[in-house]
């Protein structure tokens, strides 16, 4: 990446973001998700697609399994928007391009982007950079989370409204955190105001995962380690069930893996599937 004097942002979030590049390179359509602004966000050399971790092949399931999740995230900011709520948070937003993608939408809403410090003051030069500055509607919340940093004040002094109803989005971050940690946000999050939803992914116990994917999966436990992003906590649907009820959700529901392949690429003759192992919770406040 170029000039380097600058912070960079976390190498998971690059990696999502080039990972929703490839699909639409790569993958035949209908494409599942559309996303080449992160790509251009990262502005990676020319040979990116070289990277081992970017094999089409060896990582098709994990690309798979990335578009579908924000597929489906995408579809339910619509669903809420339906409903009246005007209040979205990213947690872990990384390199999401949301506001970028879809102003239309986006303008409905008030949008808080949370992640650590790095990541938010890179993406912030970026986004200027390329012209597609930081408009009002978009407010990025930088939070060091390593020091302790109160998520929830600093989302409060960004402008959310604790006494309104909010869609709360945190995918692709449980499996880096402990489980006293996820117990935590989700008890904050049980607070909202009543008519918030949040959707947060988590990943499957090993034996939960179908064989044909647990292989794979503890292959990139220990370069996920190297990388300085250990996978941590691991979850069945009950255990997060019932930490969403002991938070003070009023419902909550359980989105396997299966059930958005089946929703997104059942009708597809190439053979792309979406990697088992990482499903979503669904509660309601």
């Amino acid at each position: 990446m170029a000039d380097e004097q600058y912070e960079e942002p976390d190498n998971t979030a690059v990696r999502v973001a080039l990972w929703r590049a490839m699909h639409v390179q790569v993958d035949a359509e209908p494409h599942v998700f559309e996303d080449e602004i992160g790509l251009r966000l990262v502005a990676p050399e020319e040979d990116w697609r070289s990277r081992p971790d970017m094999d089409p092949d060896a990582t098709s399931g994990f690309r798979a399994s990335t578009v579908c999740r924000a597929r489906f995230v995408e579809d339910l900011v619509a669903e809420e928007i339906s409903q009246g709520i005007d209040q979205y948070v990213i947690l872990g937003a990384g390199l999401d391009t949301y506001v970028q993608r879809r102003p239309e939408t986006a303008s409905l809403l008030r949008v808080f982007e949370i992640d650590q410090p790095a990541t938010q003051s890179w993406k912030r030069r970026r986004l200027i950079e390329l012209g597609y500055g930081i408009p009002d509607r978009l407010r990025l919340v930088p939070v060091d989370f390593e020091a302790g940093g109160d998520w929830w004040r600093q989302l409060s002094d960004a402008g959310f409204d604790p006494g309104r109803p909010a869609l709360v989005v945190c995918a692709g971050v449980t499996v880096y955190l402990t489980k006293e940690a996820i117990a935590a946000t989700l008890r904050r999050l049980g607070g909202l105001a009543p008519g918030s939803t949040l959707a947060m992914t988590f990943m499957l116990p090993a034996e939960l995962v179908d064989d044909v994917d647990r292989d794979r999966l503890e292959e990139t436990k220990p370069r996920a380690r190297a990388s300085g992003t250990p996978f941590i906590s691991f979850h069945t649907p009950q255990e997060m069930l019932g930490l969403a009820r002991a938070a003070g959700f009023e419902s909550a529901r359980h989105v396997s893996g299966p059930q958005l392949a089946a929703r997104y690429f059942e009708d597809r003759t190439d053979g792309l599937r979406a990697s088992s192992g990482e499903d979503l919770l669904i509660a309601t406040v």
